[in-house]
């Protein structure tokens, strides 16, 4: 059998991306290996290389996506390629080589209307567990604002992920509901109680893996910026019950910010 091909280094540095392989990152030719990559991508040129027959329909929107943020960038075009195309467009993105155009997918399935909760974590499953890194952060941010909105049933479907055999979708679990996710709305509830989200954390308080082990630190660690007392007692709770080494990565981890105060 033929070893896989070592993983791209990758550039660490917007100077250090040479034009053939911004070229190649814009039509969708290779994966980002690195944020600094993904954030130098030329998504209105990507766009029109993926879809080039639906061109006309996305130009004038996709030529003003410079002047938003990434994740606006996103979204606005994840909006945009299932109202133009449906499923069409999702089956293209769904699949395609490019983990900027999977991302786009992410979006997608948190553009389309009428879904339960259920029904989107369904389509976003392969994506949050797809091998790339920035796929994995784009799914759940694409569905985000569906979870803050019904934070009882997000609680309660992500519950359900926290006993999947994949870490990626373990992670999903406590990343998506992070009090204070990185470059997303912040979930005021989560911040004030957030005991809410506990059934779920308390599920993964003893993840065997550090992918999931530093997800719960980090939500732990969004919580006790508002809420510090019961980040502590829940800490200290879960070290007398959970003794063991998964557990206390997760606590110390989780209570680090607390140690500087």
């Amino acid at each position: 059998m033929k070893a896989p091909a070592p993983r791209r280094k990758g550039a660490n540095r917007k100077v250090d991306i040479t034009p053939e392989l911004l070229q190649a990152l814009s039509l969708g030719e290779i994966e980002t290996a690195t944020l600094t990559e993904s954030l130098a991508v030329d998504q209105a040129r990507l766009l029109q290389a993926v879809f080039p027959d639906a061109w006309p329909q996305l130009e004038d929107t996709a030529q003003a996506l410079g002047q938003l943020g990434i994740l606006k960038r996103m979204e606005c075009i994840g909006g945009l390629l299932w109202q133009a195309l449906g499923q069409a467009g999702w089956q293209r993105c769904l699949t395609h080589r490019s983990d900027t155009v999977r991302g786009w997918a992410c979006f997608m399935a948190g553009a389309q209307p009428g879904l339960t909760l259920s029904q989107r974590l369904e389509l976003v499953q392969p994506l949050a567990d797809d091998s790339h890194f920035g796929v994995r952060e784009w799914s759940w941010m694409g569905v985000r604002p569906h979870l803050a909105s019904d934070l009882p049933q997000a609680v309660a479907e992500l519950s359900r992920w926290t006993r999947r055999p994949s870490d990626r979708l373990r992670r999903f679990a406590s990343e998506a509901l992070r009090p204070r996710g990185v470059w997303c709305s912040h979930i005021a509830a989560l911040k004030q109680q957030p005991e809410i989200a506990l059934p779920l954390l308390q599920r993964l308080r003893a993840d065997a893996s550090p992918y999931v082990q530093d997800s719960v630190a980090n939500w732990l660690n969004d919580a006790a910026k508002s809420r510090p007392d019961w980040v502590r007692a829940l800490c200290a709770r879960w070290l007398q019950e959970s003794p063991v080494p998964a557990t206390r990565r997760i606590c110390e981890r989780a209570q680090r910010s607390l140690k500087e105060r």
